[in-house]
């Protein structure tokens, strides 16, 4: 029913650009007739805006993979640096909130890791809602800021480093086999906000996979045994990922993009001093406007990336949009 709802949704957009294309084009010969130029240049405007729509829709149509209409787990970790690193961690994860928030997307808190003077050493959230992995998915990587750092008594300039990792939320239609041997399962008590309940049992829950390495935690209820539910779910939908990952890179030959996530290997870097610029390290895409980018309007860096990761498709598809 969902994916009944999203098909006659996306048919009825494709249905209303087309009637409002096809009114301003009559518009502006009716205009252009009358010698009226005044309703000629509102439909004209009317065009221009359904071609930044057109192009929105095009991009949206890029997100056919298996896993890209998912709700989606994105997670936060301060490099090396300390309490610089992780206020970036910080700001990293209240970007991603207030994009998520902006788009109407659900946010869900499952862990947080305070620093010890500021900031975050890590975090997990699970972001819900209509194509949420596929909009997300080209953000996990490394990620680095250049500012006056507000820590240093002598204003120094500091490079700091955190990464985001995003990987699907995955449902019970896909089996992902996990044997209980390969389980490291420890408990602790749980940090930061959460009531003195949390706080005062060892109820949160972290499980490593050790074949792989990844682990997985969750602390956001009182309940040991609904941690680990979360959490076993957050390494299921961690394992479906590393093994599409890995089909993937074997099937491509490891693509220049896919070898650059991951740790020392920047996706994005964003200079506060002495200038001002954001700058996607693949697309190329660029902005000064940092505010605007770190209070949440990612957009054009999501699509960019999108497009660059679909290579000669989401090209070929923006030229031809563009005509």
């Amino acid at each position: 029913m969902r994916e009944r709802a999203q098909i006659e949704k996306s048919i009825a957009d494709v249905n209303t650009l087309t009637k409002e294309l096809d009114e301003a084009v009559e518009l502006i010969e009716l205009g252009e007739a009358e010698g009226a130029d005044e309703v000629v240049a509102e439909a004209e405007r009317t065009v221009a805006r359904l071609k930044e729509l057109c192009e929105k829709k095009q991009l949206e149509s890029l997100l056919s993979g298996e896993a890209d209409a998912n709700d989606c787990y994105l997670e936060i970790h301060a490099g090396a640096g300390g309490t610089e690193a992780q206020d970036w961690a910080q700001m990293l994860l209240r970007m991603y909130s207030r994009w998520s928030e902006a788009h109407g997307y659900k946010l869900e808190y499952l862990e947080e890791s305070p620093g010890e003077e500021a900031g975050l050493k890590s975090a997990t959230i699970r972001v819900s809602g209509h194509n949420a992995y596929g909009w997300l998915k080209t953000e996990s990587g490394v990620h680095r800021l250049v500012r006056i750092s507000p820590f240093d008594s002598a204003s120094r300039r500091h490079t700091s480093f955190s990464s985001a990792w995003v990987y699907p939320v995955i449902d019970d239609s896909i089996d992902v086999v996990i044997e209980e041997k390969d389980l490291r399962i420890d408990t602790y008590r749980a940090s930061g906000a959460g009531g003195q309940h949390v706080n005062r049992t060892d109820s949160a829950v972290r499980i490593t996979h050790e074949p792989t390495g990844i682990v997985v935690q969750c602390q956001n209820d009182r309940s040991q045994h609904r941690n680990r539910a979360t959490a076993m779910g957050m390494l299921r939908a961690r394992l479906y990922e590393f093994e599409v990952r890995r089909r993937e890179e074997e099937a491509n030959a490891i693509e220049a993009t896919k070898s650059d996530i991951g740790w020392g290997h920047q996706i994005r870097s964003y200079v506060l001093q002495p200038y001002q610029m954001i700058k996607d390290l693949r697309t190329g895409e660029e902005t000064s406007d940092t505010q605007r980018v770190l209070n949440g309007d990612i957009d054009r860096f999501l699509e960019a990336a999108l497009s660059h990761r679909v290579g000669g498709e989401g090209a070929e598809m923006q030229a031809e949009v563009g005509k």
